[in-house]
């Protein structure tokens, strides 16, 4: 399934990847995207605030790299959130729901000592999209 069926996703609407690796990877009819952080495609900085204005931007650049492959937040079907503090927890969780109203996807929550950049949340995710046809992003 892997070899020629492994294709990179790439969007301009979400910050570029910060190392060698890809911001995801659609195999098959999943998508497995790379921890996004909190920072403003448009200006390639940390977007200012908390943990609730950093938990905005960290799944708007998710909902942008997977708007390039025809699919959506709906379709996250796992996530796992890295937190600095999970002292933030009531606070991340309020804004996620928002995102995520209906049928929220399986999640792990962790708070781990440092992330890239010195940011508070970072959020990975698989996502389930079937193909449909022969179309390809």
């Amino acid at each position: 399934m892997i070899g020629d069926d492994k294709v990179a996703i790439v969007s301009v609407k979400a910050p570029a990847a910060i190392g060698p690796y890809s911001q995801g990877i659609k195999a098959g009819d999943f998508i497995y995207l790379s921890g996004q952080i909190p920072i403003d495609p448009a200006t390639g900085q940390v977007v200012p605030g908390g943990i609730e204005e950093q938990t905005h931007q960290v799944l708007k650049n998710i909902s942008n790299v997977l708007e390039v492959t025809g699919s959506g937040l709906f379709q996250v079907i796992k996530t796992t959130v890295f937190m600095k503090s999970l002292a933030d927890f009531d606070k991340m969780n309020a804004v996620y729901k928002e995102y995520f109203p209906v049928t929220p996807p399986a999640r792990t929550t962790v708070e781990i000592s440092r992330l890239p950049k010195d940011v508070l949340i970072e959020i990975e995710s698989v996502v389930y999209s079937p193909r449909k046809g022969n179309a390809s992003f």
